[in-house]
């Protein structure tokens, strides 16, 4: 499907020097508009030769964090600090972030989760057919910036793994990782998300990519918005894009514990419908065996709650929100200290 052209269209010139801020134009025919099309937001930073790197952020639309960081570096760079290309897509799933949701409320797709898409699919499809056939073809580095959403909080963790990639390729993005200095280093089972998110895309390029899931509850939490932002501009200036100053308000870098989860038996999920009692928190320690939660059926309050326990042993590194669960709902995953 990649062969074909995309048929979104944009008025920037990724080969231009300068600093473009335009839209891609996204076809969207509906009743109110025959000849629409949807503004994503898309910019283009460029000076002379160097690396491109390819910042994303809002392929879930829920996932505040990273929209915010990447609408300040868009104000903050100067093209006489850039050394290379710095392409920037902070709303990458437009309609999901318009309406503050996971999945796009026109075709209801997740976009890291439909890779490589399709030039004459719906919208998420279109969309991620542009990421994979334009824009990651331009790309050597690719930082793609999560949190935990509406439903999931996340202790400030930056992803080092969510795909197959070669030995030498791995190396980098934890070296990567140690640089952008968050508390946490989160290395997901291989294979998450079927090879179709955003980061398997990029690998499969060549290209290097590390992830964030930085917080989450649906707000932006200043935490871990901190440890985003001066993440990635640690990123930029290791990788020799972008030499910018060093701000007042940076977060200092802190040393990385690697953490991995080498099976699906480090997420623990609700086993009923009902009501989520957690009896653990983010960043506790908990063994194989323990209870992690209470499924509560107020609809049958004469009956004992379900009891959910873990079946592996780790930290609590992210934790569902909502009280309201359905059988088969992420409660918690764990992370195993990781040696790398």
């Amino acid at each position: 499907m990649t062969e074909k052209p995309s048929r979104l269209g944009s008025r920037i010139d990724f080969g231009r020097d300068g600093k473009q801020c335009d839209y891609l134009q996204l076809p969207h025919s509906v009743h109110r508009s025959a000849y629409g099309w949807l503004p994503v937001p898309l910019v283009c930073i460029k000076n002379g030769d160097g690396p491109t790197v390819l910042l994303t952020s809002g392929v879930h639309g829920d996932e505040y964090e990273g929209q915010v960081t990447l609408s300040r570096l868009i104000r903050e760079i100067e093209v006489a600090d850039v050394k290379g290309r710095i392409i920037i897509l902070p709303m990458a799933n437009y309609p999901a972030a318009k309406a503050g949701l996971r999945t796009s409320p026109i075709d209801d797709l997740n976009l890291n989760r439909v890779f490589p898409g399709d030039a004459d699919g719906s919208p998420t499809l279109m969309l991620a057919h542009y990421m994979e056939s334009v824009l990651m073809p331009l790309a050597d580095y690719a930082l793609d910036l999560h949190s935990g959403g509406s439903s999931l909080m996340y202790l400030p963790t930056v992803i080092l793994r969510a795909a197959v990639m070669s030995d030498a390729v791995q190396k980098e993005v934890v070296e990567l990782g140690r640089v952008f200095g968050a508390p946490y280093g989160f290395f997901f089972p291989p294979g998450q998300g079927g090879g179709a998110t955003n980061m398997a895309t990029a690998a499969r390029h060549g290209i290097v990519p590390i992830g964030t899931e930085m917080g989450g509850s649906g707000a932006v939490t200043p935490e871990c918005l901190r440890y985003c932002e001066s993440g990635v501009r640690r990123v930029l200036r290791h990788i020799g894009v972008w030499n910018g100053a060093v701000g007042s308000d940076e977060q200092p870098a802190v040393e990385t514990r690697m953490l991995s989860a080498d099976s699906w038996e480090s997420f623990s999920y609700a086993s009923e419908d009902g009501l989520f009692e957690p009896v653990v928190e983010l960043g506790d320690e908990v063994e194989k065996g323990q209870l992690a939660a209470r499924i509560h059926s107020p609809e049958t309050p004469w009956r004992a709650p379900a009891e959910v326990h873990f079946d592996a042993a780790g930290l609590v590194v992210c934790k569902r929100l909502p009280g309201r669960t359905e059988r088969g709902d992420c409660l918690f995953h764990l992370g195993a200290d990781f040696d790398i």
